[in-house]
């Protein structure tokens, strides 16, 4: 009779469920069945049980998986050709659903523009275009319905938060709302080259923000927000003239020359923290059952060298979902980061998950190397959330339909998450 494994538990197909069996207990049980068919059945799986007893007893513990499990993945910029066709977004949709995947994270916010129709950057006047589809659909809207059909959550993704390209209408047209080195330099390389940071203690920037964040949030048939790495703020900005006023004003001190002055980081950590506390209350005043979802690299990077205290945000309650990023090219670093304290006491509170690299186009990442991390993500009770989608099985050494098996393998069976009602 087979046995299934679920953490502490063994379930057996008669439809008895025994919980922290032992061999004294197993005893009890069948004496208390009365049924002879039953007997004979329970009979050789008592015996088997006593052989392997101690063998089961040394293995680690799979944490069973929660209901809220974050099973995802991020729509990125690199997936706009698939964005913009329908029937591509469908069938996208529908192979993420047989694959048991459950949210998706679409850009919505990236290189200082919109991926929907925006009032808000239009009244800005940064919006001198705008992104559709190719039968002219909103690609949000459209995605939304398809993925909520499908039963997945769909929560978009504010890419860039306070950065933007240098180039870009929103730097060009709103200098005054950008932050600057001690030097007066504005620029700083990232990952998407070189870039400006808006200032996020400027009272403008942060309403601009909150106007976008409101809008997708109350205009579209969406389960949350989030925010990643980049809604913070590089350690060297931040001596603007603004800044270092308001700075002066609350301490009676001159910001210090040295950007990484324990206070000066706090200070400049502290007004980041309060404007995401009123962004989040700003979102469910609009829609309490909105997913506040944040995706941070990991912390001691995060908050020393950017300013961002997302552990202090989720002790502050700000926070209803984490995913950190953990892009790591071995097993062995990646599981340093995911058994790191910070992660485990934040996922006694909320859905935590991590950030898998499945793969860039000039940077393959094997199936091995994703199942591997993902069973050492599982079995502390974390989910994952993969970037991106197109590297999911195209950008890949392996053909898709291997890929495709590999995921099967490790979501074998459906993890739901439950959308919060409309009002």
């Amino acid at each position: 009779m087979p046995v299934q494994n679920s953490g502490n538990r063994h379930v057996l197909n008669t439809g008895i469920r025994f919980v922290g069996m032992r061999n004294t207990e197993l005893k009890w049980i069948v004496r208390w069945v009365s049924r002879r068919r039953l007997l004979r059945l329970l009979l050789p799986l008592l015996f088997v049980l006593s052989l392997t007893g101690t063998w089961l007893g040394q293995m680690e513990p799979v944490l069973p998986q929660s209901r809220s499990e974050i099973r995802g993945v991020w729509l990125t910029t690199n997936d706009a050709d698939i964005l913009r066709d329908r029937l591509k977004v469908q069938d996208a949709v529908a192979q993420l659903k047989l694959l048991n995947f459950n949210t998706i994270y679409p850009v919505v916010w990236n290189a200082g523009y919109t991926f929907y129709p925006s009032a808000v950057a239009q009244r800005s006047g940064i919006q001198s275009f705008v992104y559709r589809g190719l039968e002219g659909q909103d690609i949000l809207a459209d995605l939304a319905a398809q993925a909520h059909y499908q039963g997945l959550l769909v929560i978009p993704w504010f890419e860039f938060g306070f950065m933007a390209p240098p180039t870009s209408e929103l730097a060009l047209k709103h200098p005054d709302w950008l932050t600057t080195k001690q030097d007066g330099g504005q620029t700083s390389i990232s990952a998407a080259g070189e870039v400006v940071w808006l200032n996020p203690f400027h009272p403008q920037v942060q309403q601009f923000i909150t106007d976008l964040v409101l809008e997708i949030v109350t205009q579209y048939d969406v389960d949350g927000i989030q925010f990643d790495d980049h809604m913070s703020l590089p350690r060297e900005f931040g001596y603007d003239r603004y800044t270092k006023a308001l700075y002066t004003q609350e301490t009676k001190k001159t910001p210090p020359a040295d950007p990484a002055d324990a206070d000066w980081v706090r200070w400049r950590a502290n007004k980041i923290t309060a404007f995401m506390a009123q962004l989040n209350r700003a979102v469910k005043a609009r829609k309490p059952g909105a997913i506040f979802s944040v995706s941070p690299n990991y912390y001691d990077f995060a908050y020393r060298l950017h300013l961002q205290d997302w552990l202090g945000w989720v002790r502050q309650n700000i926070v209803d979902e984490l995913t950190v990023q953990v892009y790591r090219p071995n097993l062995q670093s990646f599981v340093e980061q995911i058994s790191r304290p910070e992660i485990q006491e934040v996922q006694q509170k909320i859905p935590t998950g991590v950030g898998v690299l499945t793969g860039l186009r000039n940077n393959p990442v094997t199936m091995a190397l994703i199942q591997a991390q993902v069973r050492a993500a599982q079995m502390r009770g974390l989910g994952v959330t993969f970037f991106y989608y197109e590297s999911l099985w195209d950008y890949a050494p392996e053909p898709p339909a291997e890929r495709q098996a590999g995921f099967q393998a490790l979501f074998y069976a459906p993890a739901m998450r439950y959308r919060a009602p409309a009002l």
